[in-house]
Formats: C-alpha cells, sequence, structure tokens
C-alpha cells in the first residue's frame, strides 16, 4: 500500500500543486460538449528518465513531446509535458525527478471521465476506494481527482470542461485499450461498473482466464481480468496499437527499456507483448483486427 499511496500523491503534487493556479489544456483541442462517463480519455506517465523516455517513445511510435511549463501555470521546477500523435494531443509526461522519494514509482496513470467528479469521489468511498486527491480545478483541464480502487489500483478522474473526446478508430501508434489486473474480477465489476455508469459487461475466454469488457451497448470502455502477475499489485495497464511487434520489441533495449513479455498470440485476438520504457514505466502492444466482433473498437482518447 505504501508504493501505490506514494504514486498517487507524487502525480496528486506534480499536477495539482498551486492548486487554482494550476491550468493544464483541455484533453481535447476541439470542444465537444461531450459527457463520456467510464470513458479513459487521456494517459499520463509518471517518470524519472524523462529525456530517454521521450526519445523512446518518439522513436517507436512517433510520438511528439511538447513542454508546456508556465505556459499552464506549472513553473520551472515542475516539468509537465504533453504528448501528441499526428499532431493530437494524447497524454501528458510528468518529471518527478525534482520531487522527493525514495521508492521506484514510474507509471502510467489513465484519466476516466465522469458527469459529476464530486459525485463520483462519493461513490468511490462508498464503495470501499480511496480518494488521494479530492476534486481540483485545473481551468483548462477541468475537475481532476486521484483515487484507487478497494485493491489498491490508482486511477485519475477528470471531469472536462469542454467536453470528452468523440470515439474515434485508434490508428497505429495510438493509445488503444485500458484494462485492470486485478486480485478479484467480480469485486472489480462492481466498483467500476457503477463509477463509470457502464450499461453492458461481456465475459470471454482469453488464455484460459475470464475476461470481463464494461461499457455501454456497443462501446466497450474497459477490460477487467485476475491479475496475472502473482508479486504484482493490482494495477491499470495500457495498450498502444501496433502493426507488427516484431520491429519494435528489436529496439526496445537499445532504446534504453526491456521486454517484459516478447510477443505472442492472444485469446481475445491478434498478437500482445509487454514492455518497460527506460523509467521503468510498463506498457502493453498490441495488434488489433478492427472487423472482430470482440474487441475494443472505437476506444481511443481524442479526435481533434
Amino acid at each position: 500500500m505504501r508504493i501505490r499511496s506514494v504514486v498517487a500523491a507524487l502525480f496528486a503534487v506534480v499536477l495539482l500543486s498551486g492548486c487554482a493556479s494550476v491550468n493544464l489544456p483541455p484533453v481535447s483541442e476541439t470542444p465537444t460538449s461531450l459527457s463520456l462517463s467510464g470513458k479513459i480519455v487521456w494517459y499520463d506517465l509518471i517518470t524519472d528518465t524523462p529525456e530517454a523516455s521521450q526519445q523512446f517513445y518518439s522513436e517507436l511510435f512517433g510520438w511528439e513531446f511538447e513542454q508546456v511549463g508556465r505556459k499552464y501555470g506549472l513553473g520551472d521546477d515542475i516539468n509537465y509535458s504533453v504528448i501528441r500523435h499526428n499532431g493530437r494531443l494524447i497524454g501528458g509526461m510528468v518529471n518527478e525527478n525534482k520531487l522527493q522519494r525514495t521508492e521506484e514509482i514510474s507509471q502510467w496513470i489513465p484519466l476516466m471521465s465522469v458527469s459529476d467528479i464530486h459525485a463520483a469521489v462519493v461513490t468511490v468511498q462508498v464503495n470501499g476506494g480511496v480518494v488521494y486527491t479530492p476534486p481540483t480545478e485545473l481551468a483548462d483541464r477541468g475537475w481532476l481527482a486521484v483515487i484507487a480502487d478497494p485493491q489498491g489500483a490508482i486511477l485519475g478522474l477528470v471531469q472536462t470542461n469542454t467536453g470528452d473526446p468523440m470515439d474515434r478508430t485508434p490508428r497505429v501508434g495510438d493509445f488503444l485499450w485500458t484494462e485492470v489486473w486485478t486480485n478479484d474480477v467480480d469485486a472489480a465489476t462492481n466498483f467500476y461498473g457503477t463509477l463509470g455508469n457502464y450499461s453492458a459487461e461481456t465475459e470471454v475466454l482469453s488464455d484460459d482466464a475470464t475476461y470481463r469488457i464494461l461499457g455501454e451497448k456497443n462501446k466497450p470502455r474497459i477490460g477487467l481480468v485476475k491479475n496475472p502477475v502473482q508479486e504484482l499489485d493490482p494495477v491499470w495497464v495500457t495498450y498502444i496499437r501496433v502493426e507488427d511487434p516484431a520491429p519494435i520489441l528489436a529496439r526496445v533495449v537499445e532504446l534504453g527499456g526491456q521486454v517484459l513479455l516478447e510477443a505472442r498470440e492472444r485469446g481475445l485476438g491478434g498478437e500482445v507483448a509487454l514492455i518497460a520504457d527506460p523509467s521503468g514505466a510498463a506498457i502493453a502492444l498490441q495488434t488489433w483486427d478492427p472487423n472482430r466482433v470482440i474487441a475494443p473498437k472505437e476506444v481511443a482518447p481524442n479526435e481533434d
């Protein structure tokens, strides 16, 4: 619990220091006025190797990094960058080096859209979760809270000011899917089903384990699966769509990362691999056929 709480606290300090004075860009540069509760709309990377991580993702996926600094009220002491893919905003990168910490805490943290963030944190508390940071306004971004589910998986909640990004088909190099590796799939289903206001769930057999998909009728939003790594705390795992994992895996070590799981066929379809960037933050690679009936279609975060 100690490391999970430190991660959440650091994430909150970086993004929320200065409270009302902090301004972060919206998750979509095109206002939509949409509220898509339960959709993952943003991803933030906490890293202690910002320069190496930037080169890593730029070389592998063509991502572009734009340091915001004073422009959005963060000042010179906290380094926050936004990440673009083909010009579209897809996420952010937090430099943890100037903050005191002793644990290795680099990781990706997804942000889930909620229509009423104050009601959402009450839902978290009533259902056994932890609210590390209460709803805090970040100007253009909207309202943000940092929570953990009852098993400790950390998640950001965001109520956007200008609307959530529209659904679109994920392109190669985009974020594709997000799932929770949990110790109790049924308990996690109850927790996130209420929090995300999901109207449908689907069970499929994947790699000899039950895989649960939560979302709306034709719009899968998140996946839940029994934690496959015994020594790993429950965690959110983010996937990037790739055309072929082989050439990416061939460059991971060269760019300072690690290959945690070599490419293999996945029960849900396609090939999957797991890598870590130079800071140790893990992220999954997934090939994907958008014509599959059971697939994470139309779940990418941004359409600008």
